[in-house]
């Protein structure tokens, strides 16, 4: 075996040989994946014969199949277990991607032969119909009209900017790891429970820390733990190094990236005859218009503020003094022990991770849809914390591999989210690989993995993501799985969200880790009692954060920004939402979603996405809630569509009508 990147593998569901792959093999498999579908495109844009959707648009899908299996790979391992030398890579060849894919899209003879497969639209069946038009629209937006000086100048900003976005990335992995919180005192970490402290002093030997523990940072501002320690200087100490990150001058310091990697993308917005960049990103999406995005984030962070407002009242009244940012969830967890009689820490008992995802998460999918799992201990991951399943469907056919990689470590991207290593269209005629990365902290050897309320519920939904994949007959890679507008994408792993608390699952999963005992109902009752305590605060940080992301992609072309914090307060204060006790989910200098993870201008999806998302909720308790005839509904409709057809109509189709805002708004106490 040469390259095991090159090669096809001879492993079942042609899951990469992972057990033979090298650093080294990397850029000479991203050269060659490269060159070989220029090679392909140069064929198809010179191709003498008429163009056809075969031997243009499906020429075009095969030509980029190698370079996506390489990048999957190799982007999910610089996501999920980084070095310096793979941060290297990754700095040397995003530009040279960036370039690649301009030569594809700005290809004149290619844009030729794509608009005249449009032109004859009317021969096609609808999902190669809906396929070349997301060609003709991906070149049009890329700049194939644009004259051959525009060109150049937006390679130049897409290099850059996948440049920048990757520096982005590795300050803030490297600064997330260099401000984790160190402790010698155990009394300083007064109110964990002996699985934290497990987890603390695994993190410290992990690091090599001359520290006993370790409290090591989450990707949002907040940090789980911050409602369990009793020592106001412990929770600061914590609060003040997540809010840190990237904000200081040194080696790591993401505040010249934010700024220049504003001023590109509304550089390139301009070019593309677009006001700014939020307006070049809706026009693809179902939003259509930063227009509608704003008025659906500005009926709601009203509302939102209010209700946080009453809600640090109470936590004020409580504490008997003003509070900060980090003492909120200690005070909002006394207040909710106080109002239903029970603390957040009861549930981690029941909370065992395993049983969670064969119990719940799995169990829920097999109801659902006929689904199976089993996990193949003979196939090789790339890492190995990472468990390996196979899935099948209920009669028996092959869906593709599930893997699932739990644990937080040094060398892994904060946050959770869903790759695909491998697509599973049809045409290409594989199994679907998808992979699901969480950033649960990993107790000491022996000891059980307890996960909180929000680690189940996050569990959930990313296997929502992972069955819009798995789940997906789209026969084309560009229109299978998760392929949606981004501002929908979200919208089946809410979805799934909703078993998590289904009395059926919770009671096939939710059993105590030592004794077995089921939860007891009354300890049911009172968390489902208490499903809308904290949503003012809930639904606040998540809107300041998204509404910062469309200030700052709301910036016209030649328009700069001086001091990222001063530009991050004043869109704060305009939104009503500049509560110094209610900080943003993400501020400028560690927001990865939209300067490194994609989201950029999009982060507004998951309230978006929530108004379908709530209704669906509505739709699935008036039919009979968890069931096949359901499930399968669901799956025909929304889930095996993939990108095939307009995100809207799949939801008109599922549910029989637009969807209605009135369940989100009753849902988040925001009527």
């Amino acid at each position: 075996m040469v390259n095991p990147l090159l090669d096809d593998s001879d492993l079942d569901f042609g899951m990469p040989h992972f057990e033979a792959l090298r650093l080294e093999h990397f850029a000479p498999a991203l050269d060659e994946a490269m060159a070989r579908q220029s090679t392909a495109v140069e064929r198809i844009a010179t191709d003498p014969t008429p163009p056809t959707f075969e031997n243009t648009i499906e020429a075009l899908e095969q030509s980029g199949a190698l370079l996506d299996r390489v990048t999957a790979v190799f982007f999910n391992q610089l996501d999920s277990d980084a070095s310096p030398e793979i941060d290297r890579l990754d700095a040397e060849y995003s530009p040279r991607l960036a370039r690649h894919r301009d030569s594809i899209t700005q290809h004149p003879g290619l844009f030729e032969r794509i608009e005249a497969v449009w032109q004859a639209r009317a021969q096609l069946d609808e999902e190669a119909r809906f396929l070349t038009q997301r060609y003709r629209t991906e070149f049009m937006r890329a700049g194939a009209a644009l004259d051959d000086a525009a060109q150049q100048r937006l390679r130049e900003i897409n290099a850059e900017l996948a440049e920048l976005t990757s520096r982005f990335d590795a300050h803030l992995q490297a600064d997330t790891n260099h401000l984790a919180v160190e402790f010698d005192d155990h009394d300083e970490l007064a109110g964990l429970g002996p699985g934290e402290l497990s987890t603390a002093e695994a993190a410290a030997r992990e690091r090599n820390s001359a520290a006993r523990y370790v409290v090591a940072l989450p990707l949002p501002t907040g940090h789980p733990w911050l409602s369990l320690l009793e020592r106001p200087s412990t929770r600061e100490r914590i609060m003040s190094a997540s809010r840190a990150r990237g904000s200081r001058p040194g080696a790591n310091d993401n505040r010249p990236l934010v700024r220049r990697i504003a001023e590109l993308r509304a550089e390139r917005a301009g070019l593309l005859g677009f006001d700014d960049h939020a307006a070049w990103v809706t026009a693809d999406e179902t939003a259509e218009s930063p227009a509608r995005v704003r008025e659906l984030l500005q009926r709601l962070s009203a509302a939102a503020a209010r209700n946080a407002r009453m809600e640090q009242s109470s936590l004020e009244t409580l504490a008997g003094h003003d509070i900060a940012a980090s003492d909120w969830s200690w005070y909002d967890e006394q207040l909710r022990q106080a109002e239903f009689d029970f603390a957040a820490s009861e549930l981690r008992p029941y909370f065992e991770a395993d049983r969670v995802l064969h119990d719940g998460v799995f169990f829920a999918a097999n109801q659902l849809y006929g689904i199976t799992m089993h996990e193949r201990d003979d196939l090789p991951a790339h890492h190995a914390d990472v468990r390996v399943y196979e899935v099948r469907d209920h009669d028996g056919a092959r869906l593709g591999l599930f893997l699932y990689d739990a644990y937080a470590r040094p060398s892994k991207r904060g946050g959770a989210w869903m790759n695909e290593l491998r697509t599973g269209a049809s045409m290409l005629g594989g199994d679907a690989i998808v992979v699901n990365t969480h950033n649960i902290p990993k107790p000491a050897a022996g000891e059980p993995t307890l996960l909180t309320y929000d680690e189940v519920n996050t569990l959930f939904h990313e296997f929502g993501h992972a069955l819009h994949g798995l789940l997906s007959s789209a026969r084309y890679p560009k229109l299978w799985g998760t392929n949606v507008p981004r501002d929908f994408v979200e919208f089946p792993s809410q979805v799934n969200e909703m078993w998590m608390l289904w009395p059926d699952v919770l009671e096939n999963y939710a059993a105590h880790y030592e004794t077995g005992e089921r939860m007891p109902q009354r300890l049911v009752d009172k968390l489902l009692a208490a499903r809308k305590h904290g949503e003012g605060f809930a639904t606040s940080e998540y809107l300041a954060a998204a509404l910062l992301d469309q200030a700052w992609h709301s910036l016209k072309p030649g328009q700069r920004v001086d001091d990222v914090a001063v530009f991050e307060a004043a869109a704060l204060a305009d939104a009503g939402l500049d509560n110094p006790a209610v900080p943003p989910r993400y501020s400028s200098t560690y927001f990865q979603h939209v300067f490194g993870g994609g989201y950029d201008a999009g982060y507004y999806s998951y309230i978006w996405s929530e108004v379908l998302d709530a209704d669906t909720v509505e739709w699935f308790k008036e039919n009979g809630g968890l069931t096949r005839e359901n499930g399968d509904h669901f799956r025909r409709t929304v889930l095996s569509v993939g990108g095939s057809k307009q995100a809207l109509e799949a939801f008109r189709e599922f549910r029989g009508r637009d969807a209605e805002i009135e369940p989100l708004l009753r849902r988040r106490g925001l009527e």
